[in-house]
């Protein structure tokens, strides 16, 4: 059953040409872009938020365009390397083919190699611009490229991830007293986001292992220590220190864990394992409900999101070494949602509430996350 989702669910994602929609992309909307009375912050915000919560998909009557979103072809990318040619028979094909689309999806007008979302999006404060290079696009699609140079000897891929970590380090990186950090989602912007944090201290002690240039060795760790150090003592980490991100989820927490590990691994340390364990046991017994679903929150069961789905699959094969059950829990995750979130179409459901389910499919927080996961659980099964 598990290699037949993976065909059947590469097959509906190539289909698509790699692209769709996504939670966040009502700001592509034709209709919206035409009513420059709407264009403010709160009608982006109201839209943003309403068709993401709408349980009926309204996109195409917003003439909402699907697009293809470096992010989701990063996720592909790393998808495919961890298949192998039996299990794909175009896998080396489809591989190229994704390095060579991020190379084209770069973000324009920037000297560095950076990323940016194929929308424009409202935070709390700001509008992001459509391709408007961000930490986390850029982590994950220079993190993507250098485990193509890993596999596949690719020396440009890792020549895009030094001048990626440049960018992180010229750009974003900052220290107020004892603080500091990565700006997310702009530069200047000086958050303390744990996840975005910690997921680019790991790619930066990635590239200094490849490298050996200690510059990204230092503001790394700095960086690190600083979000690790935030972990509750029972494990957890809230998304970030503003007032206004003080909640505690699935796949942010998986985040964490796995720059830990990434960062322990790249310099053959153990130094954040005592942090790893605990927070790999909190992650367990607050996100899997015994019957295999994946909670979002800590503290309520609902909604059950499918990239919380997709996290917990890979986090809890990430740490397997931890609990003998690990990867059967794992199982049972994917069991859980082949049942109640699965399409015989070929893609994943968004979100499973209390009364109703969200069947949109959306290519970067579904397809892409579900097949990274189901390739790492077919990977890990042989």
């Amino acid at each position: 059953m598990l290699k037949a989702a993976i065909l059947k669910l590469v097959g509906y994602c190539r289909a698509e040409g790699w692209a769709g929609y996504d939670p966040y992309d009502a700001l592509n909307s034709k209709i919206f872009q035409a009513l420059p009375v709407l264009n403010s912050r709160y009608p982006r915000l109201v839209l943003t938020q309403g068709l993401k919560a709408s349980p009926v998909n309204l996109r195409s009557l917003l003439r909402v365009l699907k697009t293809q979103n470096p992010k989701a072809i990063a996720l592909f990318l790393c998808a495919f390397l961890k298949l192998s040619d039996n299990d794909l028979a175009d896998r080396a094909r489809l591989v190229q083919f994704m390095i060579e689309r991020l190379v084209d999806l770069r973000s324009p007008n920037d000297r560095y190699w950076c990323w940016g979302y194929s929308f424009p999006w409202q935070t709390r404060t700001i509008v992001v611009a459509t391709g408007s290079p961000n930490l986390v696009c850029t982590t994950y699609a220079a993190s993507a490229l250098l485990d193509a140079c890993e596999q596949c000897q690719d020396r440009r891929c890792l020549t895009m991830a030094m001048s990626a970590a440049d960018y992180i380090l010229d750009k974003l990186y900052w220290v107020d007293g004892d603080s500091c950090g990565f700006s997310y989602p702009q530069p200047g912007v000086q958050s303390r986001t744990h996840n975005a944090n910690l997921l680019a201290s790991a790619f930066l002690c990635r590239v200094y292992k490849h490298t050996g240039e200690k510059r990204f060795l230092g503001p790394a760790m700095r960086v690190a220590h600083y979000s690790a150090a935030t972990q509750e003592a029972d494990g957890s980490w809230y998304y970030g220190e503003a007032s206004s991100q003080r909640w505690i989820d699935n796949f942010h927490t998986g985040y964490n864990l796995g720059a830990l590990q990434q960062i322990n691994n790249a310099l053959e340390t153990d130094e954040f394992e005592s942090r790893i364990q605990s927070g790999f046991e909190f992650y367990k017994s607050h996100f899997i409900r015994e019957d295999g679903a994946a909670r979002y929150f800590h503290d309520k069961t609902y909604p059950i999101d499918i990239h919380c789905v997709a996290q917990s699959i890979i986090t809890l094969l990430e740490f397997k070494r931890l609990d003998p059950e690990s990867a059967s829990l794992a199982r049972s995750v994917f069991a859980w949602a082949m049942k109640h979130m699965w399409d015989d179409r070929g893609f994943f459901y968004y979100r499973a509430l209390r009364l109703c389910t969200i069947k949109t499919s959306y290519m970067r927080w579904s397809q892409a996350w579900m097949l990274l996961a189901l390739s790492t659980l077919l990977s890990e099964s042989k």
